[in-house]
């Protein structure tokens, strides 16, 4: 990878958990009875054939990881716990009342903040009161984010016994310099507990994220991060860089100079190292920032085309329609997109008035869902391919211009009506992504929202 190509593709972009991207979403033409119009088709279309995914945003933490995006709430009273539930609960029912019959639930993913924040009781409470009105799809995958810090044996019992079969636990960098500066001071030995404890349980897929680009983070230090966690193996291994973006999310990004952070060419380096070492050890590089060994399902559904990207990430069955839970939490009905109230008091009033605490959304046209096609095909896939009835869009020709710059560059290649993107070209996916993102084209944001590409 030249210096070249980082200096010119290392542009602010999306990072596609949807299209159209949260900036652009419609919000003006939405309402709440829109996108309970779209749930509704969706779930009849898709519950008895797929079931349905459902995603449960925990925000709380016990102190604030500096490198974190997430919207979370820092607190040690764990008081709150329960009345959060409590909120959550009653959301669900809001939904199951909309959909009208039981949803069969395909996938559960507790995300956060830090879900094992929550004791074990108050999870199984949780589990057990979304599951008083719903019932397991067959083959179901449910998953949960430990922190390696506090998740307990408890927890990990509690849950598996719930259904659970996967874990992810946050590593980001083993080097004692670079955790102080993202505050999360995390010994390997904790890791190590909680992974051998989740084997030994009987946990099937066991994922450590890592990050590369951290404050102080050098070639060196993601080296030793990734030699740590051979000892390890994990099952998956996310893989992804670090966004830095303070002018978003405030001041938790802020404990650090941007001066300490690597540059653009030291990040791929970085990138390009780690890649090179999860390789040499068997891990198969799946989409954007994911490796997985042969033995996981993740792995198999990439061989079988079957993974699906969502806003939990990447996932090895695809569901049509995702409901999200939880303060902030984003949902997906495939024909529309709908995010809850960010402030954790606004979300609990929405629901003291028997509300669905959706805050925005978008309903997505015709000419999204087929953009949203290309992009979902081209992040999972690396490649896409088209029919003539998708050039009813008259700025395709355009689309076809950027694309020959990336074919040109060795990044992408090109067939009348297939692309594929090469080798060389999957550091830079994102940016094939946005020749096809035409509603960043027609109007570039007016300050800086996403986080460089590489």
């Amino acid at each position: 990878m030249t210096n070249l190509l980082i200096n010119k593709y290392n542009v602010a972009g999306p990072r596609y958990t949807s299209y159209p991207t949260v900036p652009y979403w419609d919000e003006p033409s939405f309402s709440v009875k829109k996108w309970e119009s779209s749930l509704k088709q969706s779930f009849q279309e898709s519950n008895i054939s797929e079931g349905i995914s459902l995603y449960i945003h925990l925000p709380f933490c016990e102190s604030l990881c500096t490198f974190c995006g997430c919207n979370k709430r820092i607190t040690t009273r764990h008081e709150v716990e329960s009345p959060y539930i409590n909120y959550v609960l009653k959301e669900w029912q809001l939904y199951v009342a909309i959909l009208g019959s039981k949803p069969r639930i395909k996938e559960l993913h507790l995300g956060g903040g830090t879900p094992t924040f929550f004791s074990p009781k108050n999870l199984e409470k949780l589990i057990d009161g979304i599951f008083s009105n719903a019932e397991k799809a067959e083959n179901h995958e449910f998953s949960f984010e430990g922190h390696p810090n506090n998740t307990t044996e408890a927890h990990l019992k509690t849950l598996y016994n719930l259904g659970f079969r996967r874990v992810s636990y946050g590593v980001q960098d083993y080097n004692d310099v670079v955790q102080k500066a993202i505050h999360r001071i995390q010994p390997f030995e904790n890791v190590k507990r909680v992974t051998e404890l989740a084997r030994e349980i009987g946990y099937t897929s066991i994922s450590h994220d890592i990050i590369f680009g951290l404050p102080f983070q050098t070639e060196a230090h993601v080296a030793n991060t990734i030699a740590r966690t051979k000892e390890l193996m994990p099952d998956r291994i996310a893989f992804y860089s670090y966004a830095h973006v303070p002018w978003i999310k405030g001041n938790g990004q802020r404990g650090f100079k941007d001066s300490d952070l690597p540059s653009a060419e030291s990040k791929r380096k970085q990138y390009e190292l780690g890649k090179s070492e999860l390789d040499a050890c068997g891990f198969v590089e799946i989409g954007m920032d994911h490796f997985a060994l042969k033995s996981d399902n993740l792995y198999q559904a990439t061989e079988t085309k079957a993974l699906h990207r969502n806003f939990m990430g990447y996932t090895s069955s695809k569901t049509q329609m995702m409901i999200g839970l939880g303060v902030s939490a984003i949902s997906d009905s495939w024909y529309g997109f709908a995010q809850n109230e960010k402030k954790l008091e606004d979300y609990y009033k929405r629901l003291d008035t028997d509300e669905i605490p959706v805050i925005k959304g978008h309903i997505l046209s015709t000419e999204d869902l087929i953009i949203r096609r290309h992009i979902l095909n081209l992040m999972c896939h690396f490649e896409t391919s088209w029919t003539e009835t998708d050039n009813y869009f008259k700025e395709l020709p355009d689309v076809l211009v950027q694309l020959e710059e990336l074919e040109q560059d060795g990044l992408i290649q090109m067939e009348p009506s297939t692309i594929k993107v090469t080798e060389a070209g999957r550091p830079y996916v994102r940016n094939v992504c946005m020749a096809f993102d035409l509603l960043l084209q027609r109007k570039q944001p007016e300050s800086q929202l996403f986080s460089m590409t590489i």
